[in-house]
């Protein structure tokens, strides 16, 4: 299984340099895995592309509807309180920021703290140190 990072996920929307990587990631993932405030990053990161004038505001509520159909499909990690203990201890061992942190509590929750089999996909460096760090295999 995969855990997606929002930093993955936005990307799938919009065109961005890691578009092409992330489809072909997508295409061979049936099983995509995503912390429950995912959708609420997600949107937030193709909203500041909209107010920076990258995206049209029209696109954006389109967009919003592909999101939706995403959020639909995948499974979805909503255990809290495993996800914010797991923070807590994240955010003293690495350089991470609070968001960041409940995404990987998140993933390692997911996969109840044995990232053995686990693939963690982000497009942000020092959350994908971190997650090497925590035993996942990284991608990119």
């Amino acid at each position: 299984m995969r855990f997606w990072d929002s930093s993955a996920l936005v990307p799938m929307f919009t065109e961005q340099p890691a578009t092409k990587e992330v489809a072909s990631w997508v295409e061979d993932d049936p099983d995509i895995v995503i912390w429950a405030f995912a959708d609420v990053e997600v949107r937030s990161g193709l909203a500041r592309l909209a107010r920076e004038g990258r995206l049209s505001w029209k696109d954006l509520q389109e967009i919003g509807q592909d999101v939706d159909r995403l959020m639909q499909r995948v499974h979805v990690i909503q255990m809290m309180e495993a996800v914010k203990v797991r923070a807590k201890r994240l955010l003293n061992v690495h350089s991470l920021r609070a968001g960041d942190a409940l995404q990987l509590g998140a993933a390692l929750a997911a996969c109840s703290d044995d990232p053995t089999n686990f693939e963690f996909l982000t497009l942000d460096q020092r959350l994908g140190d971190a997650a090497r760090r925590e035993g996942f295999t990284v991608r990119p």
